[in-house]
């Protein structure tokens, strides 16, 4: 006899998060199958004598909430620390792109030169596009999985708190080396490095407790 579950799924922000809902809910024995939607947050399975308790199991384990709900946190999740760093990688693209071309431009453009910005200004300004320039790149990168305007809405649903964190750590190293907003070959290393590790552990968190990436 088949029966259907209805799952309410959270932490899913496009197509791919529901196909790996899909696959991960679809692999379990007695599953004939399941329609996952993570526009209305919704899985709907088809299946023969399993529960509901393994069900929302399955779904916790890779990262996502049922019923408001996720997994026991801890830090010892390798699989998590692995996702998170990737979506940290492109969110510190996405936001150097801004940020570096900002305070490049203020170095060697004569008009920004002739304005005669303190590097507290020109930073604020470089933390502002690069958040601009990191939804501009995931909004494009989501283009291909999703409509424009879809891509744009899951894209300004990232982390403003990963974002900021990044920008400030990036720009505190580059003021505390140079002196001000400057750049130079040998500063903009130490600036990854430390816009990668400061949100880091936040985005592992953010992904294993509640499913939400920060991209």
């Amino acid at each position: 006899m088949t029966d259907t579950i209805v799952l309410n799924v959270g932490g899913m922000t496009c197509e791919g998060c529901s196909n790996r809902v899909k696959d991960t809910l679809e692999s379990i024995d007695g599953v004939n199958s399941a329609e996952v939607s993570h526009v209305s947050g919704i899985a709907s399975i088809e299946h023969q004598n399993v529960s509901k308790e393994i069900l929302t199991f399955s779904v916790k384990g890779i990262g996502y909430t049922v019923d408001g709900e996720g997994e026991d946190f801890d830090w010892r999740d390798g699989g998590v620390w692995k996702q998170s760093a990737h979506n940290t990688k492109w969110c510190l693209v996405g936001c150097s792109i801004g940020d570096f071309g900002t305070i490049v431009a203020f170095q060697f453009v004569p008009y920004l030169i002739s304005l005669e910005w303190n590097a507290m200004m020109i930073m604020a300004l470089a933390m502002f596009n690069g958040i601009m320039t990191s939804i501009a790149l995931e909004t494009f990168i989501l283009s291909a999985q999703m409509a424009l305007r879809d891509a744009f809405r899951v894209a300004i649903g990232m982390s403003l708190i990963s974002m900021i964190s990044m920008e400030a750590a990036m720009n505190l190293v580059d003021f505390v080396l140079t002196g001000g907003a400057k750049l130079t070959w040998w500063v903009i290393l130490p600036m990854l490095i430390a816009g990668f590790l400061t949100p880091w552990p936040y985005n592992y968190w953010r992904l294993k407790k509640y499913g939400i990436s920060c991209h």
